[in-house]
């Protein structure tokens, strides 16, 4: 009986977040010129260099556990956000070759004091030449008093067309 309970609180509590809107999920696309191989290729296998591409978005990215490119790995970002110097750690959830495809979940930082959890996850469709680079952040809020990530999502963009007018040149 004590597992039906269990059970049913915490579909309640579910149903509760996602009508309260605590629960979210915003989806952006941009189109780039750039190559989408090279671009899916910089968040897998070097993230380190964002700050060279974005120096005004991003300003350190480390590797703190695992190698660069695998799933597991954990990495420390600085970065600016509405004109505040945060950082973020980050676990490579998933990397999916044939999508291009790589997710993030923040498990420290800034983001964690409005958003229980929060991921972020970058893929490049190519199709040709039209390459299109999808951001889709995920996460459920503290409150109903925190904002959705949209100035979050905007830093997003900004990356990917600095990384594309880096590549370019």
């Amino acid at each position: 009986m004590q597992n039906i309970l269990s059970g049913f609180l915490r579909c309640c509590f579910k149903y509760f977040n996602k009508e309260m809107g605590l629960s979210g999920k915003m989806v952006r696309d941009v189109e780039i010129k750039s190559d989408g191989d090279v671009f899916h290729e910089i968040f897998r296998y070097r993230p380190h260099h964002l700050s060279t591409m974005s120096p005004g978005n991003i300003q350190n990215v480390d590797l703190h556990e695992g190698d660069w490119g695998t799933v597991g790995s954990v990495i420390f970002l600085n970065y600016t956000h509405d004109g505040k110097q945060k950082t973020a750690k980050e676990v490579i959830e998933a990397i999916d070759e044939e999508k291009k495809l790589v997710r993030f979940k923040v498990v420290e930082g800034d983001l964690l004091q409005l958003y229980k959890t929060f991921t972020l996850t970058v893929h490049v469709d190519t199709k040709g030449e039209n390459n299109l680079v999808t951001w889709t952040l995920e996460y459920e809020k503290l409150n109903g008093n925190v904002e959705d990530p949209t100035t979050l999502m905007d830093v997003c963009i900004m990356v990917t067309k600095d990384i594309e007018t880096h590549h370019l040149k």
